[in-house]
């Protein structure tokens, strides 16, 4: 968080001369497990080995509040399934309880694998963030190859241990990630990087795979490409880092009463607004207070005290944020994001980073204010905002992920570097990674730049049409999944709830389903999390919508996936009323699909969650309603407990002490 942490006695005390740590090459150490909440991707009934989480809501008659400044420690459903707290030891430090997040490509046994496996995407979140603020990338992308990512040290869920200021510096954290990354790459295979970052984790980056920069020397062969969103290109200048530290001076209790301040208006704070933007809808504002509320000051205060360089008599940066000398020797492909209405990180900064890289002939092309450098089918997420409903889910029509088709032709330099940016126009913010209004656009930019310029592999399309041909494309526990009814019957006249629909199969494939369904069903959403075992397309062509809503198996979905489901349902029935003129008692009016794998549990879920929100069903009769048309119902028993925990009237919760 800016700003968060600029006040320290303890910096007071600490001179301006001291310099971080140089920084040797990293020797790998073993990691230690600490903590796992990794499941078992299959649907059967087994008992949980984990409680889901229970978050602080209520329902009122006016509406369900899905949002609670309490919220900030219940994490996304992918990030519970796949992370663990990990002990990793540097040259610096001993950092003893990383939350690291580690998602294996589900598909990666059955994909080429020579002359090496496809690369591993690394997540660097930045400057008091978190690995949850990549939650909407991680949806799409960690179906497209594997995944890893850890909160930083005092960040996210990871400990604030340890407490010395060495252990935060630019160079140490930089340390850190290089270490995490060889833990969970395939060294043996030597399989490949690329490193997707925001903010600072840009800076970070660009230390790891810059051949000036000494940090990360065992990884650096094997970064094959990276992804800058908001970056920076230069440190603070010596006049910027002199008052810098000043501020830094001052106690921690005194800026703590300025972030209180900082805060009042809620939604509509400074705290909020600089980061998201005015035009922001609610939901993503309500993201952001949660971000701010993780936000710890004395972690804050450490790393960006580390952040700031120390100026020789020649006024040369040392240590700190890296500059030009460090980007300009970044020899692996760079796709560089910024958002035009970034109050933080100003658009600006990477025509700068181009100018380091290529020289001015190059930026005159590229600069953040010229046409050619704003995506042009973005502008969509401008002209939508006003008239979408902000319950509405963004999908892909309306989010452009088809921009990179008509963007301008890709720079490379006489050094074989290949340099793309873009700049989402206004009101793209700060919060590119998960503002609904922008994350689908970057993660279509991300899958565009690396399946064209990394990795062939990275390419969901190729993976899919390879898994088909090679009779590697189908459902798992192919026995069960047959004998599962394909479909129920109507839901509250609304829904259908099915099993995934399989390509090769003889029955229940996408061609013959669109046959049979074709006018009664308007639109299908696939909730499973992996990639479907059909062509999405093949629905389309038959005249049903599809559109993908990932969620992970045997966890109930969150209060965020709850509410985005229900935003897109209601704009769905909001079309299919507008196409058919047809009203909800209309026994004739289409229908909405959700399936999951089998359509049981998350499936369920969903479904009872939009009864009760909208169709004013109680929770045992929208529960014995979903049961009565899909029997037997909603199978796993912890999914039933939290929907009555989570619609408890009145339920009221006192603080908790730890």
């Amino acid at each position: 968080m800016v700003g968060c942490g600029l006040l320290s006695n303890r910096l007071f005390r600490r001179s301006e001369t001291d310099q971080p740590l140089v920084r040797e090459r990293h020797h790998r150490r073993n990691t230690t497990l600490t903590v796992t909440s990794s499941e078992d991707d299959s649907d059967e009934c087994s008992t949980p080995t984990r409680t889901a989480a229970v978050v602080n809501e209520k329902q009122a008659a006016a509406g369900y509040r899905r949002f609670s400044p309490n919220d900030e420690h219940i994490d996304p459903g992918l990030l519970k399934k796949h992370c663990s707290h990990l002990s990793y030891t540097t040259s610096v430090a001993t950092y003893p309880a990383i939350r690291t997040f580690f998602s294996p490509h589900p598909h990666m046994d059955k994909l080429p694998s020579k002359p090496a496996p496809i690369p591993m995407l690394v997540f660097i979140h930045g400057l008091g963030g978190s690995l949850a603020q990549f939650h909407p990338l991680l949806t799409s992308l960690s179906n497209v190859g594997p995944c890893f990512g850890i909160d930083l040290p005092g960040c996210g869920l990871s400990s604030f241990a340890p407490k010395s200021w060495e252990a935060y510096s630019i160079e140490a954290l930089a340390e850190l990630i290089a270490v995490a990354i060889e833990e969970h790459r395939d060294k043996a295979a030597n399989q490949g990087v690329v490193l997707i970052a925001h903010s600072l984790g840009c800076s970070l980056s660009a230390l790891l795979a810059s051949s000036s920069s000494t940090v990360g020397t065992e990884l650096k062969p094997y970064i094959q490409g990276v992804i800058a969103i908001c970056p920076k290109a230069s440190p603070p200048t010596a006049q910027e880092t002199a008052l810098a530290r000043k501020l830094l001076y001052i106690p921690t209790p005194i800026f703590n009463l300025w972030r209180l301040w900082d805060r009042r208006g809620g939604a509509q704070s400074k705290s909020v607004l600089r980061f998201v933007g005015e035009k922001a809808d609610p939901d993503t504002k309500q993201l952001q207070i949660r971000f701010n509320a993780q936000s710890r000051s004395d972690v804050w205060r450490r790393m960006a005290w580390g952040a700031l360089p120390v100026y020789d008599s020649h006024g040369q940066p040392i240590g700190g944020m890296p500059g030009q000398a460090v980007w300009a020797n970044v020899k692996v492909p760079l796709l560089l994001v910024a958002g035009d209405e970034d109050a933080v990180t100003k658009a600006t900064e990477a025509a700068k980073i181009v100018e380091f890289m290529e020289g001015s002939d190059v930026d005159s092309a590229m600069r953040a204010g010229s046409q050619d450098a704003i995506i042009p089918n973005a502008t969509r997420v401008h002209d939508t905002r006003s008239s979408a409903s902000t319950n509405a889910r963004a999908d892909e029509g309306l989010y452009g992920l088809d921009v990179s088709e008509k963007q301008q032709p890709d720079i490379q330099s006489t050094k074989g570097k290949v340099v793309r940016t873009r700049i989402l126009p206004a009101p793209a913010s700060h919060a590119l990674l998960y503002d609904r209004a922008t994350y689908r656009t970057l993660a279509g930019l991300i899958q565009d730049f690396v399946q064209k310029y990394i990795d062939h592999r990275l390419s969901l399309g190729w993976q899919l049409q390879y898994l088909n041909t090679s009779g590697k494309w189908d459902v798992k526990n192919l026995a069960k999944w047959q004998k599962v009814p394909p479909t129920s019957t109507p839901i509250a006249n609304t829904f259908v709830a099915m099993k995934m629909l399989r390509g090769v199969d003889e029955v229940h494939n996408p061609v013959r389903f669109s046959e049979q369904w074709n006018g009664r069903i308007y639109a299908v959403i696939d909730i499973s999390h992996e990639n479907p075992v059909y062509d999405p397309y093949e629905l389309e062509k038959g005249g049903i919508h599809y559109h993908k809503h990932p969620t992970v198996s045997k966890i109930p979905p969150t209060p965020d996936e709850t509410r985005d489901f229900i935003g897109l349902v209601d704009q769905l029935e909001k079309e299919i009323t507008e196409k058919t003129g047809k009203d909800d008692g209309d026994p004739t009016r289409p229908l909405v699909g959700v399936h999951c794998h089998y359509g049981f549990n998350r499936t369920g879920f969903l479904i009872v969650s939009y009864l009760i929100e909208r169709k004013g069903y109680a929770v045992q009769d929208a529960i014995d309603e979903f049961q009565k048309c899909r029997p037997p119902g909603i199978r796993h028993d912890h999914f039933i407990d939290t929907l009555f925990v989570r619609y408890c009237v009145g339920l009221k919760r006192s603080t908790t002490l730890e």
